[in-house]
């Protein structure tokens, strides 16, 4: 592709500086939080989390079959640290919560008699129980007083009667009794995070005695569902729906209120032991993310009906319409599971900065627990290798980038693989139909930007534009649709009274897996008019960002580790002061830029333009002004390619046989 001359214009309506962000616009500004630093702090995990702390509040004052709870928890977010502290606030009871025992049936020892009991009181029963059938049946009226009085209940007392007249020697079995659950020091909750049919669900073992299979009293062992009878279940919803019936068997209990022992299986020997159903009344929270709670709503017609309350825990703390100091009693939370040493002003200062970074939006703290327990404990350590009493700035932005050098090996081999021109990116100089757009790429569950080359061809043709991407099938459907928007712009800039009679051809180079996303559609719309107007593009600039059918320049994701790959790339080819990105106006809010780049950008030899029309874009790239479609003008970028069009729509006409002629040529045949 041929290098052109750069044109001589200046950039059009000369605003290139109006486009160009500040250096305080590259980061989020931390002193105003910082201000509202409260004196007093108390550590807290729910902050930010009214919404969900009111639906599981809501939830738990109702006790029924169809009032259960789906707690979405975003990655990062402590599930076992919220539910602690909501129980703990919102006072759940384990008033309701009973100890239950199995004792030995007299009339069939494979079916044991389950017995509830008040909470606590299970073993001084069964020892009272033991007291009750040592007597003789004439002398047992005065302890079966005491034990109906000491421990209400309808079963203990309904087991005694049927035990009234029997001696040790007449209960089959060698076992009197077995406590399943105990309630010596109650919790109101419980939490199966390692879900299986014996964790959740319990099971009964057996044993082998001389060669005969079979199973006893203390075979009978609890799950979580059991021990939280009475209180509150919190489940890990992804591990319990990977496993249908399981998650079945959960359904099915809440709707009867009942628990049926699993027939214990041995694989050579069908055992039967039937343990009586255990009444459940329990309220079960699932964990888990919120597309498996979409998926669970498209697919299962019953969770609806069980698990109404939905409860959504944020993943980030918005200040543009809350008060920052609240903030401060989660940060107090982080200090304290991280165990670190106390942070000074220029440490909390660089931890709100990082806070924010996670979240990719200036105005936005983040709420990801361990994300932030990380980065303390990290910076703890490197604290603790100087022997100084606090966490410094310096601590907490050395632990930063210590993780991010842990995670670059694949991002600085591709970036070499650039500087060593194996994969051609041009950084300088002025090239007609060619333009840098600005990636990210995933591999191996690390993400980092870098720049791609993208090139436009025209020739003659009806007006299409040649996706070269998705005829080798490398492009994805989002792709593909930005293709189309750009064309309906060009359409309606070039093509509103008659067809456009040049064509294009459009395509990444040296891209050898699948485009896919439309962030590339204004740096693909910036190389075609490149291309059609024959204007030269400044390689030193790189683009990014998503357009609609009028040209509107919209946000995309990403924008930070584009930005990033960028800098890098330039950096080590040595900053000019040309060197720039062009990114959308609409994602300055989401800038969050490292100190290399803010130290370039406050030196001169870096840029950040954010533009919210493609004429913007235009104009920064090719330093023309764009002019009006409508006129044929050399000196405008539209005038280029009006004329251009205008050049070939003459010569296709010019090339066409006159009527006349035609006439007397098929005279002359005849």
């Amino acid at each position: 592709m041929e290098k052109s001359p750069k044109a001589e214009q200046t950039t059009a309506g000369g605003h290139a500086e109006n486009l160009q962000l500040t250096v305080k616009q590259l980061i989020a500004v931390t002193e105003p939080w910082l201000n509202e630093e409260p004196q007093h702090v108390t550590a807290s995990a729910l902050v930010g989390q009214q919404r969900a702390v009111t639906a599981i509040e809501r939830g738990q004052r109702i006790r029924s079959t169809f009032s259960h709870i789906y707690m979405a928890a975003p990655h990062g977010i402590i599930v076992a640290d919220v539910i602690q502290q909501m129980c703990a606030e919102q006072h759940w009871s384990s008033a309701e919560m009973r100890d239950w025992v199995y004792v030995a049936n007299p009339e069939d020892e494979r079916a044991p008699i389950c017995i509830s009991l008040p909470q606590g009181t299970a073993e001084n029963a069964l020892i009272g129980l033991w007291e009750y059938l040592e007597k003789l049946p004439a002398d047992r009226q005065p302890i079966f007083d005491r034990l109906v009085n000491t421990y209400p209940s309808v079963e203990f007392r309904q087991y005694l009667t049927l035990v009234a007249d029997k001696l040790f020697d007449d209960i089959p079995g060698t076992e009197l009794a077995t406590i399943v659950v105990s309630h010596t020091e109650p919790k109101a909750w419980y939490f199966c995070d390692r879900v299986s049919q014996a964790s959740l669900f319990g099971d009964i073992r057996l044993q082998s005695v001389e060669g005969t299979i079979s199973s006893e009293l203390h075979l009978i062992r609890p799950g979580a569902l059991l021990k939280a009878n009475g209180g509150t279940l919190v489940v890990h919803a992804m591990q319990l729906l990977t496993q249908p019936e399981l998650w079945k068997q959960l359904k099915h209990i809440l709707r009867t209120g009942r628990y049926e022992w699993e027939q214990p299986v041995n694989t050579q020997t069908a055992i039967h032991y039937e343990p009586d159903p255990i009444p459940v009344d329990i309220k079960v929270i699932l964990a888990g993310g919120r597309e498996l709670y979409s998926q669970l709503q498209d697919y299962d017609p019953d969770f609806a009906n069980i698990f109404p309350y939905f409860a959504e825990l944020n993943s980030f703390y918005p200040t543009q319409n809350q008060a920052v100091a609240p903030y401060f009693d989660y940060l107090a939370y982080i200090e304290n599971k991280a165990r670190c040493r106390p942070l000074n002003k220029g440490a909390k200062a660089a931890l709100l900065e990082f806070s924010a970074q996670l979240t990719e939006h200036q105005k936005e703290l983040s709420l990801d627990s361990v994300a932030l327990i990380q980065l303390l404990e990290e910076a703890e350590v490197l604290a603790s290798m100087t022997g100084v009493p606090e966490i410094s700035a310096n601590a907490i932005k050395n632990a930063q980038l210590e993780a991010q050098g842990r995670d670059r090996l694949l991002a600085e081999l591709n970036w070499q693989s650039i500087l060593e021109q194996q994969v051609q990116i041009d950084t300088s100089g002025d090239v007609v139909g060619q333009i840098n757009g600005l990636t990210v790429v995933g591999i191996g569950g690390v993400e980092f930007g870098e720049p791609s080359r993208i090139t436009a061809t025209v020739h003659y043709g009806d007006g299409d534009i040649i996706d070269i991407e998705r005829k080798a099938e490398l492009s994805g459907n989002i792709h593909t649709k930005g293709i189309m928007i750009l064309t309906a712009y060009l359409a309606n800039l070039f093509a509103k009274q008659e067809p456009m009679p040049l064509s294009a051809t459009l395509v990444f180079e040296q891209s050898y897996h699948e485009v896919d996303g439309d962030s590339a559609s204004l740096a693909e719309l910036c190389c075609l008019i490149s291309a059609l107007s024959e204007s030269p593009i400044n390689q030193a600039v790189a683009v990014t960002g998503a357009i609609d059918q009028f040209g509107n320049v919209q946000a995309i994701g990403g924008i930070n580790e584009k930005i990033h790959g960028y800098f890098e790339i330039c950096q080590r080819r040595g900053l000019t002061g040309e060197h720039a990105v062009i990114v959308p106006k609409s994602n300055v809010v989401n800038i969050h830029l490292n100190a290399q780049v803010r130290e370039a950008v406050a030196a001169g030899l870096f840029k950040v333009f954010a533009v919210s029309h493609t004429t913007e874009a235009f104009e920064l790239l090719m330093n023309v002004p764009c002019g009006s479609a409508d006129n044929t003008n050399k000196d405008t970028l539209f005038g280029r390619i009006q004329l251009r069009l205008q050049n070939a729509n003459a010569s296709q006409h010019s090339n066409e046989t006159p009527w006349w002629r035609r006439i007397f040529t098929r005279t002359s045949s005849d």
